[in-house]
């Protein structure tokens, strides 16, 4: 078994242009504040990336410290990655960046993708250790899943296995859409609702693009917005950007009980024809996260909740809408 996986992974290097992924060192990467050079692969990682630390522990690398993003998990690691920690426990570095913290656990590489620091903590972070930022193509905090796995590959000697990693969360995407050929003809939503503000994630974040790695197409009414941002929020009164065949609705912030009693929900169509899915707060984590670990966890759950949401019979009951109380 072990010699099959080694083999597929010098497969997905072979595949590799060069030398983009090729894993000698050093490497260089090019960043929003500058170009970072990593000499060597780390021994000791500070994850400041918000999800990073997924990534890492998906290649088998246990950071020394890891920024907490949110959620009821105090080490920081949600559930789909908590066996990767394999009993280690990180540094859980909360609020706003603490030099002093970072220094003392004597990190030799601080990898700050989508983590938003300044050029100023860039600069000061790099007096630590070396520290790669965004790079500039992405901006801040929207490099893709697939180029954060692929950078956190590069820069601690696994580009193989994240390629290998990418590439079979791919061909998943792949065996669900050939499953559901019906999907590529009909339109679908990743909305939120709270406080009386609805709002649908757009192409680019990965909310809305798991739905359209599953075959769908968003509403021709949101395809202007495509690139603005990650979401765009809609007027209470005027829901019709949002009108398609499927919502996946996001939890979290959003409660179910707030959707359900939306004045002008009835009118939508997937509420109409029971094509609503919700996602909880764990399932609404994974979305957010959409790492090398959590996108798996995701689509061992969520096919089989769109299918029976996106059958066209109001009568099927959808385990995760019924369960939110959307419907009875």
């Amino acid at each position: 078994m072990r010699r099959a996986r080694n083999f597929c992974a010098a497969l997905a290097l072979a595949a590799l242009p060069a030398p983009a992924f090729a894993q000698e060192f050093p490497q260089v990467f090019d960043g929003l504040f500058g170009p970072t050079n990593v000499t060597q692969a780390p021994r000791r990682v500070v994850s400041l990336g918000y999800v990073a630390h997924d990534d890492l522990l998906a290649l088998g690398v246990v950071p020394v410290g890891l920024r907490y993003w949110y959620g009821p998990y105090p080490q920081g690691v949600w559930p789909w990655a908590e066996a990767a920690l394999r009993g280690e426990s990180p540094e859980v570095l909360r609020g706003e960046i603490s030099f002093e913290r970072i220094a003392l656990l004597d990190p030799d590489l601080i990898y700050a993708v989508s983590s938003g620091i300044s050029a100023q903590e860039f600069r000061m972070l790099s007096r630590i250790a070396p520290t790669i930022a965004s790079a500039p193509e992405y901006g801040a905090y929207n490099t893709p899943w697939d180029a954060l796995a692929l950078g956190i590959g590069r820069a601690t000697g696994h580009a193989a296995e994240a390629q290998a990693r990418i590439d079979a969360i791919r061909a998943r995407f792949g065996e669900i859409r050939d499953a559901h050929p019906e999907w590529a003809g009909m339109t679908a939503v990743a909305a939120t609702y709270s406080g009386g503000a609805p709002a649908v994630f757009l192409p680019g974040d990965a909310r809305a693009d798991v739905l359209i790695n599953l075959g769908f197409r968003i509403p021709e009414a949101l395809e202007p917005h495509r690139g603005e941002s990650f979401y765009r929020e809609l007027s209470p009164e005027d829901l019709a950007p949002m009108d398609a065949d499927l919502i996946l609705w996001i939890g979290g912030t959003a409660k179910a009980a707030e959707v359900a009693a939306m004045p002008l929900r009835p009118a939508l169509r997937a509420s109409r024809t029971g094509g609503e899915v919700w996602a909880d707060e764990l399932m609404a984590g994974a979305l957010g996260h959409a790492t090398l670990l959590s996108l798996p966890w995701v689509l061992d759950r969520l096919p089989a909740e769109i299918a029976a949401a996106a059958d066209g019979d109001p009568l099927t009951k959808v385990p995760s809408a019924q369960a939110a109380g959307l419907i009875r």
